[in-house]
């Protein structure tokens, strides 16, 4: 079943474009949106990737309106037979059936208790959130079988469910990561148009340390002479806002993702264009874009070693870890247990 919204059907959030940061002076209307409910066989995605740091993750959607132009995602869109472009950002998938099919995976023998990640894919958090909640009935399945768990999100509309994510976080089950690009608002417009704004994305982390959520911010992706400039201002904002580690990625040109983005660049920053991918492929051995564990997250050589050593310098004077805190496994109790055990 599909479901069609535009912008003025769906639940009003404060993402701060709607004031005087926004450098357009009003929010920009986005496209058309379209929903494509789904009930699906199974939620938790493994992983063995040596340079993730988690073994399990959810996505509750397919497809992102945030509509970020470096999303490393936007490839998948390819297995719906759907474009990695306009359709990544406008014709989603919603796994509807999420919490029903999250209760059933907890509740297997077999299941290995570690972190869950929730969003690695596309956000979490995203518009259609607000109005269909699958998020929301995911964290609800968490916190009563209290497992571990960590959200990434460029999205304000995480604070709805701090009522979950604050209670588990007191018992060390939960963390929040939330991605910061750039500190200019003119240019988080035009890189990634509908996520939040770059000043309410530091207020919701400030918002979850006060309350005692641990939160880590992501200066993701590092884009060569773009936001780059930006690492030692960005880690001491984020040091000033609450966060307690800092994590960082480069930019990643897999697939469909290339050639989008190197259009992006003709069409917005055509003066220099052709020196960012120079040095793009600077951290990637002369490539535009590499693969091998290990090095696709933070690339290889000088450029690569140098921006290493400004992230690490930068969070050693704002005060702030590289790495976050370890969460907590002991506890959980699989689903239909947990209702037991809260007797005793």
């Amino acid at each position: 079943m599909a479901h069609r919204f535009n912008s003025t059907e769906r639940d009003w959030v404060d993402d701060g474009w709607g004031d005087a940061a926004d450098p357009a002076g009003a929010e920009t209307l986005p496209p058309r949106t379209e929903v494509r409910e789904e009930c699906v066989r199974s939620l938790l995605s493994p992983n063995d990737s040596p340079d993730i740091p988690f073994e399990w993750s959810i996505n509750p959607y397919r497809g992102c309106e945030h509509g970020c132009i470096y999303c490393y995602a936007r490839p998948t869109h390819s297995y719906l037979n759907l474009s990695p472009g306009l359709d990544f950002e406008t014709k989603l998938v919603a796994k509807v059936n999420a919490a029903e099919v999250l209760v059933r995976e907890l509740a297997r023998p077999g299941h290995r208790v570690s972190p869950i990640n929730i969003g690695s894919a596309t956000d979490a958090y995203q518009p259609i959130e607000r109005r269909l909640g699958l998020t929301r009935s995911v964290l609800e399945v968490l916190h009563r079988c209290r497992h571990p768990y960590t959200i990434v999100t460029k999205s304000s509309g995480v604070e709805r469910d701090l009522d979950l994510i604050a209670a588990d976080a007191a018992e060390r089950r939960a963390m929040v990561f939330v991605s910061v690009t750039t500190m200019d608002a003119a240019l988080s417009r035009r890189l990634e148009p509908r996520a939040a704004a770059p000043h309410r994305r530091l207020q919701t982390v400030r918002t979850l340390a006060e309350a005692g959520v641990p939160v880590g911010v992501n200066v993701a992706p590092i884009i060569p002479f773009l936001n780059e400039p930006e690492i030692e201002r960005l880690i001491e904002a984020a040091a000033e806002a609450g966060a307690t580690s800092i994590h960082y990625t480069v930019l990643r040109l897999p697939w469909e993702v290339n050639p989008l983005f190197q259009q992006w660049l003709e069409q917005h920053v055509p003066e220099r264009a052709r020196r960012i991918m120079a040095r793009v492929r600077d951290l990637r051995g002369g490539a535009d874009y590499r693969s091998a564990f290990g090095q696709r997250m933070k690339g290889e050589g000088l450029w690569a070693e140098l921006i290493a050593q400004r992230v690490d310098k930068a969070c050693a004077r704002a005060g702030v870890s590289r790495r976050a805190p370890p969460l907590d496994a002991a506890a959980f109790r699989p689903p239909g247990d947990e209702r037991q055990a809260e007797l005793f």
